[in-house]
């Protein structure tokens, strides 16, 4: 079973209430088992939100509003559904303040980005699930 960024596949679940859709995702799933999830909607914030980004040990969003403890629950659930279905590896949106798994913005939203980790993509990382991005399946 494959955990999956929701908005890979098309929900409109983005930050700005569109999705990241990716026809290498939807190929690469075509006769897989999977099970979607928004980290972010999972820790309580609304579709559309503020954007937020990682500065140091915190999730800040746009505003100056921290939004940490969002995007740490968003991690555990999406860990506790991980577990529920058996996921071995997951499929995430790069980039995301939660997915990413290789970069991520830097925390100044001028849209420069820096390797590192998503709350959720690190979080399943730790538990020993594979991440990879859609970014990889594109290769």
């Amino acid at each position: 079973m494959i955990l999956v960024s929701a908005c890979l596949l098309g929900i409109n679940c983005k930050y700005d209430g569109d999705n990241n859709y990716h026809e290498s995702v939807k190929d690469y799933l075509k006769d897989k088992q999977f099970v979607v999830i928004c980290p972010e909607q999972l820790g309580g914030l609304p579709t559309p939100r503020i954007p937020s980004e990682i500065t140091k040990d915190k999730v800040m969003n746009k505003e100056g509003i921290d939004v940490t403890n969002n995007f740490i629950k968003g991690a555990n659930e999406s860990l506790k559904i991980a577990k529920l279905y058996g996921c071995k590896e997951a499929i995430l949106k790069e980039g995301s303040p939660s997915c990413g798994s290789n970069k991520i913005y830097d925390g100044t939203f001028t849209g420069i980005k820096i390797y590192g980790m998503g709350i959720t993509a690190s979080l399943l990382k730790k538990e020993g699930i594979r991440i990879m991005s859609e970014k990889e399946l594109e290769k």
